[in-house]
C-alpha cells in the first residue's frame, strides 16, 4: 500500500467528553487500561500496511505529541513514518483549523514529497474499531470510485449524531446519492431509512439499525481531493464537502459490519471501555493479525490479592484486596484493601510514589496516590493521578443524570461519575 498516505484528524476541544479533555486532546485519552485512543487508527494503518501517516493536532496536544513520539518510530531504511502536524500560523493564514476540511487543505503541501501516493486516506482520531484498509482500497478500485466513505448501520436514537446517507445500486455498483449531516427533522430521518433491498444485499438487516452513518473514514483519489479543496473554501467534510461532491463525483460507500464506537461523549467512552470486557467481548483488544500497538513502558506485572471478576488489570497495577467487578484498572494503579469497584474505569497513574513519599503522606495526613482502603466506586471514570482517601463512596447516591460539582471535584454525565485528573478526595467523602 505504498500509494496511500494517511491523515488522522486529532480532534477539537472535545467539550462533550470534558473533563477528560481538560488537559489533553480526545485522541490522547487513555482507553483499555494501557492504550490511548489514537493507538486504534494508527494500529489499523500499520496492520493494513499503510505506513505513511500524518497526525493533525491542535487542541491540548502536548500529551498526544509525547505519546506518538515515544510509541511510533520506524526504521531509517524505509519511507514509513508517523509524523505530527500541529496547527500553525503561516504567511497564508494566521487562524487555527476551521474544520476537518480546512485542516486537510492546509496540510496538503506536505504531500509534495510523496508523488507516488495517488490515494489519500482520512481518519478520525477518536474511534474504536478494527478495519483492514486494504479491503477498503479494493472496494474503492472495484467500484471505480473517486471518493469512498466507510459506513455502518446505526440505531434510530443515534441518527442525529452522525452524517447519514442514501445509497442506490446500479449495474451491481453502489453509489451515495444523498448525504445530510446530523439530521434533526423526523421527516428527513424517515426519508433516509435504508431500503429493504439494500439491507438484504449488504447484510445490514438488524431491525433496530436502519440508517447508514458515515464513519468519518474517507478514501480520496488524490487529484480529486487537491482540486476540490484548492478550488473551494469549505471547512467541514460532513457539512459541506461530501454533500457537494456527491452531485459531481463518483462517491461510493464501503459497507462495514464490524464493531465501531464513535467516542464523542462520556457515555460512549464508558461504554467503549466496558465493551472490552468478558469472555467474548464486543471488541477484542488483541487479534493475532491485527494487534493494537502502544508505547512500551517496561512495567512489572500486575499484583492482585483481591477478588477479580470480568475485569482488565493493566501492567504495574497493585490490588491489595477487595472486589473488582466488570472494570478496567489502568497502569500503575494502587488500590488498597477492602475496596469495592464495579462498572468503572480507573486510568491509573503516570508515576509510582516512592516509599518515602508514602511515609511522608501518612505522617502529614495526606492522601497517597490511588484508591484508599474501604472505598466503594460504581459506574464511574477515575482519571489519572487521582488520590482517593479511605472509606470514600462514589456511587452517585442522588441518582443525578447530569451534575457539575461546584468545587470541581467531580462531574456527572449520563449518570456516570467522572473524577478529573489529579483530583484529591478526602476520607469518608460521599458522591
Amino acid at each position: 500500500m505504498k500509494n496511500i498516505v494517511t491523515f488522522i484528524l486529532g480532534g477539537g476541544k472535545g467539550t462533550r467528553i470534558f473533563p477528560l479533555t481538560k488537559s489533553r486532546s480526545k485522541p490522547a485519552i487513555p482507553i483499555g487500561g494501557k492504550y490511548r485512543i489514537i493507538d486504534v487508527p494508527i494500529s489499523n494503518c500499520i496492520n493494513s500496511n499503510v505506513l505513511k501517516i500524518f497526525v493533525l493536532t491542535q487542541f491540548n496536544s502536548k500529551s498526544l505529541n509525547h505519546h506518538i513520539n515515544n510509541a511510533y518510530r520506524f526504521d531509517h531504511f524505509s519511507k514509513s513514518f508517523v509524523d505530527i502536524l500541529p496547527a500553525e500560523q503561516t504567511h497564508e493564514t494566521e487562524h487555527w483549523y476551521q474544520g476537518t476540511a480546512d485542516a486537510i487543505r492546509r496540510s496538503l503541501k506536505y504531500l509534495d514529497s510523496y508523488p507516488e501516493c495517488d490515494k489519500v486516506l482520512i481518519l478520525s482520531g477518536d474511534q474504536l474499531y478494527r478495519m483492514d484498509f486494504r479491503d477498503l482500497y479494493r472496494s474503492h478500485m472495484e467500484q471505480q470510485a473517486e471518493v469512498t466513505i466507510a459506513t455502518c448501520p446505526v440505531s434510530l436514537d443515534s441518527v442525529s449524531e452522525f452524517g447519514i446517507m442514501k445509497v442506490q445500486e446500479k449495474n451491481g455498483l453502489h453509489r451515495i446519492t444523498e448525504f445530510v449531516e446530523k439530521p434533526q427533522d423526523p421527516v428527513i430521518i424517515e426519508d433516509f431509512r435504508l431500503p429493504a433491498d439494500i439491507q438484504q444485499k449488504t447484510g445490514f438487516q438488524d431491525p433496530g439499525k436502519q440508517h447508514l452513518a458515515s464513519m468519518g473514514i474517507y478514501l480520496f483519489n488524490r487529484d480529486v481531493l487537491y482540486r476540490y479543496l484548492q478550488e473551494t473554501e469549505d471547512h467541514d467534510f460532513g457539512k459541506e464537502v461530501i454533500p457537494r461532491l456527491i452531485s459531481e463525483r463518483e462517491v461510493v460507500p464501503y459497507f462495514f459490519d464490524g464493531y465501531w464506537e464513535d467516542i464523542g461523549t462520556i457515555k460512549a467512552f464508558h461504554r467503549a471501555n466496558l465493551d472490552l470486557l468478558g469472555k467474548n467481548p464486543n471488541f477484542k483488544l488483541y487479534e493475532v493479525n491485527s494487534p493494537i500497538y502502544t508505547n512500551p513502558r517496561f512495567l512489572p506485572p500486575a499484583c492482585i490479592q483481591g477478588t477479580l471478576s470480568n475485569s482488565i488489570i493493566a501492567d504495574g497495577a497493585t490490588v491489595l484486596g477487595g472486589t473488582i467487578t466488570n472494570s478496567i484498572i489502568g497502569l500503575r494503579s494502587c488500590i488498597a484493601a477492602n475496596v469495592n469497584i464495579e462498572d468503572t474505569l480507573i486510568m491509573g497513574a503516570d508515576w509510582y510514589e516512592s516509599d518515602l513519599e508514602k511515609l511522608n503522606a501518612a505522617t502529614n495526613n495526606k492522601i497517597p496516590l490511588g484508591i484508599g482502603e474501604g472505598s466503594i466506586i460504581r459506574n464511574a471514570i477515575i482519571d489519572k493521578n487521582v488520590r482517593i482517601g479511605k472509606n470514600v463512596r462514589i456511587t452517585n447516591q442522588n441518582n443525578h443524570q447530569n451534575y457539575d460539582d461546584p468545587n470541581g471535584t467531580y462531574v456527572i454525565k449520563d449518570g456516570i461519575v467522572v473524577i478529573p485528573k489529579g483530583t484529591v478526595i478526602i476520607d469518608n467523602t460521599e458522591v
